[in-house]
C-alpha cells in the first residue's frame, strides 16, 4: 500500500512509498484512509525538526489528523463496516504516571507518552491503516469529508473545558472572548465560543479572503490590529499563534478575573521589550489566570465530535480550502497564504 513517510529530524526525506499493510498488532480495526489533515506540526516534522519513528526503525508514517472508512471491525469492537471513524493520537505512558493510569493522557507527567505520526508509532497517512477499538471514535456519517477535522477541533474542546474550569474558582459570567489567530484552531476555538454563546471576536494579520469573511459568518467580529489596539478588555484570551507579542500583549489585556489560554506553540523569535514584572503585576492585580493547553483526551474527542455535528456544513466546508491526491503530498505540505485548513485526500467519504 502507498503511505507518505519521513526520516525523522532530516530535512526533505519525505517520501510517497510503498509500505507492507498495517500488522493486527496495531489493532484490530482495519480502516481505509478516506483524508489526513496537514498542519503545522506535520510541516515541522516533514522539515526535519521533530518526530520520532517507531522503536528499530527510520521512517515514520506521516499523519494524526485522521478520517477512515472501517473495513473490518474486528472481534467486539462495537462498530460495522462501512462506518466512519476518527483515530486518537496519544496513547498512554507505560509506567503511567497517575494522570495516563485514569485516561488523562493529555496531561502526562513524565514524557513518556506515544502520538500516531509524531512520536514512534506510525501515523495515518496511509492507504489502510489499523487501530485499537478504544481510540477509534466514530463520527456522524452525515459530517462526511469534515470529520477530518475532528483532531483539531478535539484541541479546542480542551482548551475550552479548562478555562470554563478554571472560571468557577470564583463567581464568573464571562461574555467576551477574543481569539488570537485565524488558523483552523483559531476558527474552531472561535465556533465553540459561539456555541457557548459568547460574543466572538478574531484577531489576525489577514485583512481580506476567507478567514475575515469565515469570522463574520459565524456572527463574530473580526480584528485585523494588534491586541493592545483592541478596545475592550476581554474576559477569555484563546491564544493560537505562539508569538511571543500577542501572548504578552494578551496577559496585559485581559480583564479582571479573566483567563488566558495559551494553545500556540511558538518556535524562537524576538520578545516584546516589556518588564516581565509588569506583566506579572497586571495578573496579580486583576487576579487574573494564564494556563497552557495541548492535545486531548477521550472525553474531548467525544465533545468535539458532537460539536462538529452542530456546526454549520456550509462553515465547515470553507474551511478546508484544499484537497491534494497523495501523489501531491509535497504541495500539501507547502504553506499558502490563502490556505486555512489542507487536507490528503484518499478516497471519497
Amino acid at each position: 500500500m502507498k503511505a507518505v513517510t519521513v526520516e525523522p529530524k532530516k530535512p526533505g526525506m519525505a517520501r510517497l512509498e510503498d509500505i507492507p499493510e498495517p500488522d493486527i498488532q496495531y489493532g484490530s480495526v482495519l480502516v481505509e484512509a478516506v483524508a489526513v489533515g496537514v498542519c503545522g506540526t506535520d510541516i515541522e516534522i516533514a522539515d526535519g525538526k521533530y518526530g520520532w519513528a517507531p522503536p528499530g526503525k527510520t521512517r515514520l508514517v506521516l499523519g494524526h489528523e485522521s478520517l477512515g472508512r472501517v473495513l473490518d471491525p474486528g472481534p467486539a469492537s462495537g462498530l460495522k463496516k462501512g462506518d466512519l471513524v476518527v483515530g486518537i493520537v496519544r496513547r498512554p505512558d507505560p509506567v503511567p504516571c497517575p494522570n495516563c493510569a485514569v485516561g488523562e493522557w493529555d496531561m502526562c507527567r513524565n514524557g513518556q507518552y506515544t502520538e500516531r505520526g509524531i512520536k514512534q508509532i506510525d501515523g495515518y497517512m496511509s492507504e489502510h491503516w489499523r487501530i485499537e477499538p478504544e481510540y477509534a471514535i466514530k463520527v456522524d456519517r452525515a459530517l462526511g469529508i469534515f470529520g477530518v477535522l475532528l483532531e483539531p477541533t478535539t484541541v479546542v474542546a480542551k482548551a475550552w473545558e479548562h478555562v470554563l474550569a478554571v472560571g468557577r474558582r470564583a463567581f464568573w459570567e464571562p461574555k467576551t472572548v477574543l481569539v488570537t489567530g485565524a488558523g483552523p484552531i483559531g476558527l474552531l476555538g472561535a465556533l465553540l465560543g459561539r456555541q457557548l454563546g459568547l460574543e466572538v471576536h478574531v484577531l489576525a494579520r489577514t485583512k481580506t479572503g476567507p478567514k475575515p469573511e469565515l469570522v463574520r459568518a459565524l456572527g463574530a467580529t473580526y480584528h485585523s490590529c494588534g491586541v493592545a489596539e483592541i478596545d475592550f478588555e476581554p474576559d477569555v484570551i484563546l491564544e493560537c499563534t505562539g508569538v511571543g507579542q500577542v501572548i504578552s500583549e494578551s496577559i496585559l489585556k485581559i480583564g479582571a478575573s479573566g483567563v488566558v489560554c495559551l494553545t500556540g506553540v511558538g518556535h524562537g523569535g524576538s520578545m516584546p521589550k516589556i518588564p516581565p514584572a509588569d506583566v506579572a503585576s497586571s495578573a496579580v492585580l486583576k487576579n487574573n489566570v494564564v494556563i497552557g493547553s495541548v492535545n486531548a483526551n477521550k472525553r474531548h474527542w467525544y465533545k468535539g465530535a458532537e460539536a462538529l455535528a452542530r456546526a454549520d456544513r456550509s462553515w465547515l466546508a470553507r474551511l478546508i480550502t484544499r484537497r491534494d491526491k497523495p501523489e501531491d503530498f509535497a504541495k500539501a505540505l507547502a504553506r499558502n497564504p490563502e490556505d486555512i485548513k489542507v487536507v490528503i485526500q484518499f478516497s471519497k467519504a
